[in-house]
């Protein structure tokens, strides 16, 4: 457990508190949990983004990370950075993805009952993607530096690497996805749609080659293309047609937030980076310093992605007991919003504005009540 900076350390307490009520619900589900400090906050006071024991037993000991939020703002108002201009806290975020080769990122796009959408003719019933961005290389490899005279800046160069490998293994991932979804939700077609700017980019166009040199191992998957640009209205406009989006890295940075707004906003967006080995589950929402130690923050991006967490174990070690907790925890947060009594501030709008917002703790003890309730209905 890496809480991090902020209001990660607000709602990362709140999923391990629905993790030991999913523990106490499931019949030989047992976790070993390990907490440790980290980001910029630890940095501004030790000088280090983390400890060597913390960073050893992450990468070595582990068998699955749940992180809060990285970022932190110094006396002065300015985000707090390393010499080498990151952010403080890049080593567990940017670093971990290369480092334990976490190269899908995985992105559930899924509107809850009870959550509003900004799309005004669109329910629950219509929103249920996910989004697989490559996570490793694309505009976001570390091959970037400034021309500098006279100390001024005059010349930025941003280097982006689309390798068949690293296009290959990510489309690969999307199809399996599919074959283990119920399809779209408009006519329940297991779909996997490539989102691109082949028209313009090489780099696009290796991708979306190696796409459809894999999608002939998946006859039972449609495939489907869009340029990213066109899919970003299509995304509002007929959100019920996509099943699985695959992307590479910095068009799908961009594209899983406009996803995150149709579900519902930040507050409800899990995520998960996941490879061969490790897997790293966080909420999407960031550090956010001027809502920490108000306890309005929303836990339910957070204890979805401990419920993805629990998926992945028990997909990865075949494990039921990981599985089962991983479905109760949604569960439990669909009764949650359905019954639309207990929610967080950013959740009281629309035709639920007359709510009355409740805390952090209040939402995470709600959810934890209901994963013992569902886990009593058997």
């Amino acid at each position: 457990m890496l809480p991090g900076d902020g209001i990660g350390k607000e709602v990362v307490p709140q999923a391990v508190e629905v993790l030991d009520a999913t523990e106490k619900a499931v019949n030989g589900l047992r976790f070993e949990k390990h907490e440790f400090e980290c980001g910029g906050e630890h940095y501004l006071r030790t000088g280090r983004e983390w400890s060597e024991e913390s960073e050893n037993f992450v990468k070595n000991e582990a068998d699955a990370i749940l992180l809060g939020a990285v970022g932190a703002v110094a006396n002065n108002g300015e985000q707090v950075r390393l010499p080498d201009g990151n952010m403080a806290g890049y080593s567990i975020v940017i670093g971990l993805r290369m480092a334990l080769d976490l190269y899908a990122n995985v992105r559930p796009v899924r509107l809850y009952e009870g959550v509003p959408t900004p799309l005004a003719d669109k329910g629950s019933k219509d929103i249920d993607m996910l989004i697989v961005r490559e996570n490793t290389e694309g505009l976001y490899a570390p091959i970037r530096g400034y021309l500098s005279r006279g100390e001024s800046k005059e010349l930025a160069v941003d280097v982006r690497i689309i390798t068949k490998k690293g296009s290959e293994r990510i489309a690969r991932f999307a199809f399996r996805q599919a074959m283990m979804r119920d399809g779209a939700p408009v006519d329940k077609v297991r779909r996997v749609t490539c989102v691109d700017k082949s028209n313009l980019l090489s780099g696009c166009q290796l991708f979306r080659q190696v796409f459809d040199e894999v999608s002939a191992e998946f006859p039972q998957v449609q495939r489907d293309y869009s340029y990213v640009d066109a899919w970003t209205q299509w995304c509002l406009r007929r959100p019920e047609y996509y099943d699985v989006v695959v992307a590479p890295n910095e068009f799908g940075d961009i594209i899983t937030d406009l996803g995150a707004a149709v579900q519902g906003g930040l507050g409800v967006a899990p995520a998960g980076n996941i490879g061969e080995k490790h897997g790293m589950f966080e909420p999407v929402h960031g550090s956010s310093p001027k809502h920490y130690g108000r306890n309005e923050a929303n836990p339910i991006a957070s204890i979805l992605s401990a419920g993805m967490m629990l998926d992945w174990l028990g997909a990865t070690h075949r494990d039921r007991n990981c599985t089962e907790g991983g479905r109760l925890i949604r569960d439990a947060v669909a009764t949650v919003l359905r019954d639309a009594k207990t929610r967080t501030y950013d959740l009281c709008v629309g035709k639920y504005a007359k709510v009355t917002p409740s805390s952090t703790q209040a939402v995470a003890a709600a959810v934890a009540d209901a994963v013992g309730k569902q886990a009593a209905k058997g």
